[in-house]
């Protein structure tokens, strides 16, 4: 017959200088490892931060024997004494009476922990499960985990759905070829780039006000800091707009407020990164393209109107609106040449089209606009973009049978992640990043 259950691992946030005398079991990784003769300290480390152990040689030389064969990042488990102490860490010592090593660390390790000797962003990504244990890094993912769920809650508040759609599709939402393909039981498949085509589908349904946010996939084979294969998407929709400014208001609230949450709430999380992100103020600028074309040029950019911005054009545009106070900013009404198929020309002047990129830092978080909604002007836009419409029935057949005029846009977490904590490169952001050379771990 088994014996009594134990007690589940207190942790740190449980014990204080006023538990002393109290019997607690811990359990983390070790850290650290002092060996004084006489006294053994172990520094145990759990999620909210560490802890002492002491061992003495005058209380129990077998235990203190355990301690000093101990690994470092061993996995151990303790039961002793609390006892108040102003001088260490926390204001408190544990004075364990048994010691346990639940999961052994092997010797030497990949990748150091607490050692001040840096090491590539490959060799951490190598061993990103160690990686993970420095809390700096930790704190990275704790901040995006705060802004996801405050980008959730501004879009359940102001009345969205989330839905979940096809990562296998048929087609490809942009009809480029970036696309990853795949076997689908004998049958040509892709893995989304963008939910695009099933949240406007979504707008016919009745649902008018929808988003997503899920992985997605460019089989682009770019080699830079801003750039990787999987990333996750924040896609909205909204029907019954007039223009494309009925939900520009909400995505720039959605994105400040998220910003202002991880300041409230990730307070913590910056002090260990040493970072103070600022919030910026509502509305945000709206910049128009000619007049981002204007800004290049100026600079000395060889561009004209009816190019594209590229990254280059970009990080000039957002020195020159920094300069100003403004982190955070749209660029609209890009041409419609340049624009995807399913973007709305304007009415008074077609060359230009109902859309926009959301600029953060210089770098584009998010693209967008008014879609077109009527039939016979998207299947003349997408004839023009030698779309096959074969390929595209199923997405064309909800706009012959009553699709209210809406709007959306893509936002990419990681780009923001990256760019609200200064990050040199967005892998940082991601905790298992995928490129064009990297497939595990």
């Amino acid at each position: 017959m088994s014996g009594a259950q134990q007690p589940p691992y207190a942790r740190l946030k449980d014990i204080s200088p006023s538990d002393d005398g109290r019997i607690v079991s811990v359990a983390g990784w070790v850290e650290d490892i002092r060996n004084l003769g006489g006294v053994v300290f172990i520094i145990l480390r759990q999620r909210e931060g560490t802890l002492q152990l002491t061992f003495k040689k005058k209380d129990d030389p077998d235990i203190l024997g355990q301690a000093v064969a101990v690994n470092r990042e061993s996995v151990i488990g303790a039961t002793g004494r609390v006892v108040a102490n102003k001088q260490a860490r926390n204001g408190f010592e544990i004075l364990p009476a048994k010691l346990e090593v639940l999961s052994p660390a092997e010797a030497p390790l990949p990748l150091g922990v607490v050692d001040k000797v840096g090491a590539e962003l490959d060799t951490r990504l190598d061993n990103r499960f160690m990686d993970l244990r420095k809390p700096e890094h930790r704190a990275l993912f704790a901040i995006r985990s705060l802004a996801l769920r405050s980008i959730r809650d501004y879009m359940y508040a102001n009345g969205f759905v989330e839905v979940h759609t096809p990562k296998l599709a048929g087609a490809g939402a942009e009809g480029g070829a970036s696309l990853f393909e795949t076997d689908y039981f004998g049958k040509r498949a892709f893995l989304s780039q963008s939910p695009q085509l099933y949240k406007q589908m979504l707008m016919a349904t009745g649902f008018d006000r929808v988003f997503e946010i899920s992985p997605a996939f460019r089989a682009e084979p770019s080699d830079t800091v801003r750039h990787i294969t999987e990333f996750i998407s924040f896609d909205a929709e909204v029907a019954f707009i007039r223009h494309q400014e009925d939900f520009l208001k909400m995505l720039e609230e959605c994105v400040v407020g998220s910003i202002a949450y991880v300041k409230e709430h990730g307070k913590e999380h910056l002090e260990i990164l040493g970072l103070d992100p600022k919030v910026p103020s509502l509305p945000i600028p709206r910049l128009l393209y000619v007049d981002a074309i204007g800004i290049l040029q100026e600079y000395g950019k060889k561009v004209k109107e009816g190019d594209d911005i590229d990254t280059e054009g970009e990080k000039i545009i957002g020195r020159a609106m920094q300069e100003k106070g403004h982190e955070l900013y749209y660029i609209r009404d890009y041409p419609s040449a340049i624009k995807a198929f399913y973007v709305m020309p304007k009415e008074d002047d077609p060359e230009y089209s109902n859309s926009f990129d959301m600029e953060y830092k210089g770098m584009e978080m998010a693209s967008g606009g008014q879609r077109e909604h009527r039939y016979d002007k998207l299947v003349e836009r997408m004839k023009a973009f030698g779309l096959d419409l074969v390929n595209f029935d199923f997405y064309l057949k909800p706009f012959r049978f009553g699709m209210p005029p809406h709007g959306g846009w893509g936002f990419g977490i990681d780009r923001f992640v990256q760019k609200m904590l200064d990050l040199p490169n967005i892998r940082e952001a991601v905790l298992f990043p995928r490129d064009r050379n990297r497939l595990i771990p």
